[in-house]
């Protein structure tokens, strides 16, 4: 692929989800611990711990998100969905009291984007997990821009380690703008460049003319 001629396209925000994104198309095959609450006839061959012909209701086994969305109804019961460990109060508890000591990345790079798709299920704790998420982001959010604007032609690998993708994002965006307030003060933002996309085209243009 030219990743030159790709443009990035940004996922989602909360529930909702952009499938153009690549973040959102990773986030969809992220895994989720279900139960199924009746019997699947014939796909035992997707329980690999069992011989069965069959998935017996009350069976603990993890599906990808898109599919476990797609399985979930609040009237017909087909399967439930339990909260994957960093979404359990246990983990609340320890985002609540100081949300800067936990490796993000480490737990799960999407864990905002994951724990947004979390409230799609009808759980009871779904209030305090949506209140956790918020005050996990606030809480990082000085901390992850103040790093973003000191570290100029830095390497920067050990301070995005622990970022989630959401994070990265928002230092990426810190840096850029670090960047070009740089050139700004050196003088160098009124110098003009030709932007790769228009240096690929002419080279296209003067390959289609050349015999």
């Amino acid at each position: 692929m030219d990743t030159q001629s790709y443009h990035p396209v940004q996922p989602g925000v909360g529930m909702e989800e952009n499938f153009l994104s690549l973040d959102d198309i990773l986030l969809s095959h992220e895994r989720l611990p279900i139960r199924t609450e009746c019997a699947f006839p014939r796909l035992g061959f997707l329980e690999k711990s069992t011989d069965s012909q069959d998935i017996a209701e009350g069976t603990k086994m993890e599906l990808p998100l898109w599919l476990s969305k797609g399985l979930y109804e609040r009237k017909r019961r087909v399967v439930s969905v339990e909260l994957p460990k960093v979404y359990k109060q246990g983990w609340r508890t320890v985002f609540n009291a100081d949300p800067n000591v936990v490796d993000l990345h480490k737990m799960g790079p999407y864990y905002y984007s994951l724990g947004s798709q979390m409230l799609h299920f009808d759980s009871p704790e779904n209030t305090e997990i949506a209140q956790t998420l918020l005050q996990t982001f606030i809480g990082r959010f000085r901390r992850t821009m103040d790093s973003s604007q000191n570290a100029y032609n830095e390497d920067t690998s050990a301070l995005v380690e622990r970022l989630d993708c959401l994070e990265k994002g928002l230092f990426r965006s810190g840096q850029s703008g670090l960047n070009g307030f740089q050139s700004w003060e050196k003088g160098q933002a009124t110098q003009l460049t030709a932007s790769s996309l228009v240096l690929n085209y002419r080279k296209r243009k003067i390959t289609d003319v050349q015999p």
